[in-house]
């Protein structure tokens, strides 16, 4: 009886001894991983010209956002390269911004893999965007969620109770032409 009780209180003090076990190598193996990314990310900005965000991208050979209807008609998606207007872009980062198509509807470009966004006041100037477009339905709770990132009213937001279906944008290069 004595030497289960021993067997059991050593094998408690093990498995308490290792729960107890500073995690000093993995923090730190995580910070040195961490530390390491947000370099890379800072090089990415300081490696792209003033007003290029994302992949650098030239302006030259952009198709007009005008173009860019009869080029999509009957289509699913496009990769293709624009030149438009910014008329919105998200308020609390710059994570999305919103141009007018040519039917006067609204389209909205996101950034590929939310590995960028552009600066929160460029609403008016021309922009040249490229990646792909794409026939998509937004979710009532997304449009809601990017009314408020576009600072909208409570009452706006609490307006929107219909999904959209529209052409959507991921970018993976914009520049600021103007």
């Amino acid at each position: 009886m004595k030497k289960s009780s021993v067997f059991f209180t050593a094998v408690a003090l093990v498995f308490a001894a290792a729960c107890n076990q500073p995690k000093t190598e993995t923090t730190d193996e995580t910070t040195e991983v961490t530390e390491e990314i947000v370099e890379e990310v800072e090089e990415m900005k300081t490696e792209n010209p003033e007003g290029y965000y994302g992949r650098v991208i030239e302006a030259e050979g952009a198709t007009s956002i005008d173009e860019f209807a009869k080029m999509m008609d009957g289509k699913d998606s496009l990769q293709v390269k624009l030149l438009a207007v910014a008329e919105d872009v998200c308020q609390k980062k710059g994570c999305w911004m919103k141009v007018k198509t040519a039917d006067g509807n609204m389209m909205r470009i996101k950034f590929k893999d939310y590995g960028f966004f552009v600066p929160k006041d460029i609403t008016g100037k021309e922009v040249v965007f490229e990646g792909v477009a794409f026939r998509d339905t937004t979710s009532v709770d997304d449009l809601r969620h990017y009314a408020e990132d576009g600072g909208k009213t409570a009452e706006e937001i609490a307006a929107i109770t219909q999904p959209e279906i529209n052409t959507s944008f991921i970018a993976d290069g914009v520049v600021i032409v103007q």
